[in-house]
């Protein structure tokens, strides 16, 4: 379907691709991997022509549509979720846009034996027929499925886009690229923002996508549920793995304990040949057998070894200063947003040493009371910190706080002191930041080498409590393994926001689940709080929440509302539902009539004998006015059937 042949690509000094080349096949679903800053998302934007290449090229089929989530998205204010998400159908919106053109014009014309009429005719069927193919009437039907699908409720349907946070506003464009169902889907990132609901909904639906997938995922679950081929880049190179994840790792195992043979073979050949180079350069008779043998070294290719490289990698937080037995205390922490609570009467005690994880759905407040430890929000309820506690934060948008005009290394000496100065570089070393790279702008560095400058910046103050909301994003495979080593020996007092089960499995010592404004404490790691809820995975954990967030709100409604108020509720959704359903059938019967009369008009002597009927398209217009008149009705209800469910 698409050919790379032989790509290079140098960018910011640093040679990304050199002489790369790869098929992608219709039905594959390829995970990319690789090390921060190894290219990984240079190459989508490489294969969505966001990004020039020095040598090479792409060859794909002419119309190939490409759909391409980026990592940094430009938001566009001033539509609806809704509206948002249909103009992603712009083949279907010109087409719908030039039959309701030609429906005026039957509507206005008498002039039906006229050729200029015949031919208008002609192209109203064209485009009826590839409004049909393209699935015209079906995107109201697409668009609920995807968006309910992604955590959207019928509610958010008719809210401004601006009116969501950054991460919900990237499941909008998730949805509109889904929605469009390209011939090739690159997805960088793409669970990120979505709480594991939303993971598993995304899962099910890249899994029967018929469509080619390439994706850049630091989830090892997520890979292995989607993927059916692996291309790991390193050294400017790509090793093509036709298998999933944790199947490519043992490949990946092999090739690699093959190359270090062949890195020690290649090593003694060198010597060798450097001894004998050294015996004869000198003897006159000798000497052209030397120089033969200086250019075979010269043109002898370097056998490079990525476990090295991987070696050097190593860092481990400052040890943590003397503080008391207590470092955290809250009583009766509440928190809400205008009239929306999300968290209420919270208490929660952090003993020194101690290693928490919050998880939970996302909007459950996670984040939230991560904010309010760090006193980055107001809240109501008493927060007290213990004797000598020192508190370092990481927020889900570090990153984004750095100044993209700096270098690396200045960006680390500015956040140094007179004590750290000296340690920077050394710092900048265990994190795979030397030589050159530390002289990278920030600007241009992957998400991942971001991620990575953010976490060495907390490696310069000592701290006895870390606050760390999900650390692991935008981190590769194995700087999201070094960093859970590098937390596992920190003895301080631990606080993790997380939905990466893997990430958490042997870190910490009690998981606190977020659920209806309040939290649950539970002994143990993640596997532990797994076991006694009685669950497999997290998969389950979230199925489980939704049951019994329901069973709660309704148990807890019945006691908050009087006998007459419930009476009257039941009534109205009784009567709601009705209409809905009601509603439902109109809208079926319409659509049945609109698709038999636009049947009728593709048969050109069935289109005449209509068309004498002088009412005939002014029947048909109302017809499709009326079918729009009644499905904003019917989700008027729906939005009104829901907010009554909600009350009391």
């Amino acid at each position: 379907m698409i050919s790379v042949n032989n790509i290079s690509l140098y960018f910011g000094g640093q040679n990304l691709f050199n002489d790369v080349s790869f098929m992608i096949n219709k039905g594959d679903k390829i995970g990319l991997v690789g090390k921060n800053g190894a290219g990984k998302s240079t190459l989508l934007k490489v294969l969505s022509n966001d990004q020039t290449l020095n040598n090479g090229n792409i060859s794909s089929p002419n119309g190939i549509k490409i759909g391409y989530l980026k990592q940094d998205l430009d938001f566009i204010d001033g539509k609806t979720v809704l509206q948002d998400a249909q103009s992603s159908f712009f083949e279907i919106n010109e087409l719908k846009k030039k039959l309701e053109y030609f429906n005026k014009q039957f509507n206005e014309r008498t002039d039906y034996e006229s050729q200029e009429y015949l031919d208008l005719i002609n192209q109203f069927n064209d485009t009826e027929e590839r409004f049909r193919l393209l699935g015209g009437h079906d995107i109201n039907s697409d668009i609920s499925q995807v968006l309910n699908g992604l955590g959207f409720t019928q509610y958010d349907f008719n809210r401004q886009s601006s009116e969501f946070s950054g991460g919900w506003r990237m499941r909008v464009e998730l949805a509109k690229i889904l929605l469009q169902k390209p011939d090739l889907l690159l997805l960088d990132e793409p669970t990120n923002h979505l709480d594991i609901e939303s993971i598993i909904w995304l899962e099910r639906w890249l899994k029967t996508y018929s469509g080619a997938i390439i994706l850049v995922s630091h989830d090892k679950q997520f890979l292995d549920s989607v993927t059916n081929r692996t291309i790991e880049i390193a050294f400017g190179k790509i090793n093509d793995y036709k298998a999933s994840y944790t199947k490519y790792l043992t490949l990946r195992e092999d090739r690699i304990e093959k190359q270090i043979q062949a890195k020690k073979n290649q090593d003694k050949y060198i010597k060798e040949t450097q001894d004998l180079i050294n015996k004869f350069r000198a003897k006159k008779n000798k000497a052209a057998f030397a120089q033969t043998l200086i250019k075979k070294l010269e043109k002898l290719e370097i056998i490079e070894v990525e476990q090295e490289d991987i070696g050097r990698m190593n860092f481990r937080f400052p040890p943590a200063p003397h503080s008391g037995k207590i470092s955290l205390s809250l009583k009766n922490i509440s928190k809400k947003y205008d009239n929306l609570i999300v968290l209420e009467d919270i208490d929660l005690e952090v003993v020194k040493g101690d290693k928490l994880a919050f998880v939970g759905k996302n909007g459950e407040g996670k984040s939230t009371l991560a904010k309010i430890i760090v006193n980055e929000i107001n809240y109501t309820g008493i927060l007290e910190l213990g004797h000598q506690i020192k508190v370092g934060y990481y927020a889900q948008n570090q990153a984004e706080f750095l100044d993209e005009s700096k270098t690396v290394i200045d960006t680390i000496y500015d956040a140094a002191d007179e004590k750290t100065s000296p340690k920077v570089r050394n710092i900048l070393g265990s994190f795979l930041f030397s030589n050159d790279t530390v002289e990278k702008k920030v600007g241009v560095l992957s998400g991942g080498e971001r991620a990575r400058v953010a976490l060495c910046k907390l490696l310069l103050e000592p701290v006895n409590l870390l606050v760390m909301d999900e650390p692991t994003n935008h981190l590769d495979i194995t700087s999201k393994e070094l960093l859970k080593r590098a937390l596992i020996e920190y003895d301080g007092s631990l606080i993790i926001v997380s939905h990466d089960r893997e990430f958490l499995q042997g870190l910490t010592e009690k998981v606190y689940e977020f659920r209806e404004r309040n939290i649950k404490e539970y002994l143990g790691d993640i596997n532990l709080f797994l076991e006694e809820k009685d669950l497999q995975d997290f998969k389950q954990l979230e199925s489980s929440q939704i049951k019994q967030k329901q069973k709660e709100k309704k148990e807890d409604s019945k006691h908050k509302i009087s006998y007459q108020q419930r009476k009257e509720k039941d009534k109205k959704i009784k009567k709601l539902s009705n209409k809905i359903t009601k509603l439902e059938k109109e809208i079926d019967i319409l659509e049945k009539e609109l698709k038999e009369i636009d049947l009728n008009l593709a048969d050109s002597e069935k289109f005449k004998e209509l068309s004498k009927n002088p009412n005939f398209f002014a029947d048909y217009n109302r017809k499709q006015l009326k079918l729009k008149e009644i499905e904003q009705i019917w989700e008027s209800k729906n939005i009104e059937l829901d907010r009554i469910k909600q009350e009391f």
